[in-house]
């Protein structure tokens, strides 16, 4: 069975439920818990990406996924809370859990959100992929967490940068102590964009310099196709807000390379699954 365990992510099998965890993450385990799903026989999926209700066996399937990597990771998923992503780039702050015998899952406060913020205890924040970048923040000092979800329209919206933000504004954060988890995304070898997506990208991250740098935007021989590391977008992003760039741990793991135990997009293609982030103040 393949195992995606490298420096900086361990991957767990216990009882048929398989998940990444960071290894940094794991030295704060006595305050928070958090995990990358595997496998391509789960579906967090619990709604279409326009909001409308899926069949009421795959939702229920859905909820089944959740009780089980929750129930090997000691969490009670009634608390998960789950963002309704549509590509934006809002954060939400999560104070309290909203429904009180149920996951807050399709819930019309989080339309329009693709990240969540808490220093509150057993509130365990969700986001979703299949392709699309997950970041899990953790400050060890002010006890705060998130979870956020940047495709390359959030990430050239800079959600990643919202987040921070609303860490150290909201929460009194210091960035220096804010570690940023990079779970499994598309990577490099696999986003291949069109001139149109290449030129916002340069239009945007103007400051990156990146139709420059070959490090984060390549051209195909011989095609007008690019190449685009959004993943490196985004740890450049983190590192001139503040944050350490030790303390900014990438799993270098690529959906689509790993197609066999990774929900990727690109690959499923229409009827998609998706995988899930979690992670939870103790």
């Amino acid at each position: 069975m393949k195992d995606l365990s490298n420096e900086n992510v361990v991957h767990i099998i216990k009882n048929g439920v398989q998940y990444l965890q960071f290894r940094k993450l794991l030295e704060y385990k006595d305050i928070i818990t958090h995990a990358y799903s595997l496998g391509i026989d789960t579906n967090y999926r619990t709604a279409k990406p326009n909001k409308e209700k899926i069949p009421e066996d795959e939702f229920a399937k859905a909820i089944r996924d959740y009780k089980n990597i929750c129930n090997e990771l000691n969490m009670n998923y009634l608390n998960v809370g789950k963002t309704n992503q549509e590509h934006t780039n809002n954060i939400q702050i999560v104070d309290t859990k909203i429904n009180v015998n149920d996951m807050d899952v399709n819930l019309e406060k989080y339309n329009d959100t693709d990240g969540l913020i808490t220093n509150k205890q057993n509130l365990i924040l969700s986001t979703t992929n299949a392709d699309c970048i997950l970041m899990l923040f953790f400050d060890p000092i002010t006890k705060t967490i998130a979870n956020v979800h940047s495709g390359w329209k959030g990430t050239l919206q800079r959600i990643a940068v919202n987040a921070v933000e609303k860490m150290v504004n909201e929460f009194k954060c210091n960035p220096q102590d804010i570690i940023c988890c990079i779970c499994p995304s598309i990577r490099k070898c696999h986003f291949e964009v069109d001139e149109d997506v290449k030129e916002l990208f340069e239009k945007e991250f103007l400051d990156l310099k990146i139709h420059k740098r070959i490090d984060i935007m390549e051209k195909q021989k011989e095609q007008q196709k690019w190449n685009i590391d959004t993943v490196l977008i985004n740890k450049i992003m983190l590192e001139r807000l503040g944050l350490k760039q030790e303390n900014i741990i990438d799993c270098g793991i690529c959906s689509v390379c790993n197609s066999d135990i990774i929900h990727s997009y690109r690959v499923e293609k229409q009827g998609y699954g998706l995988g899930t982030a979690l992670i939870e103040l103790k």
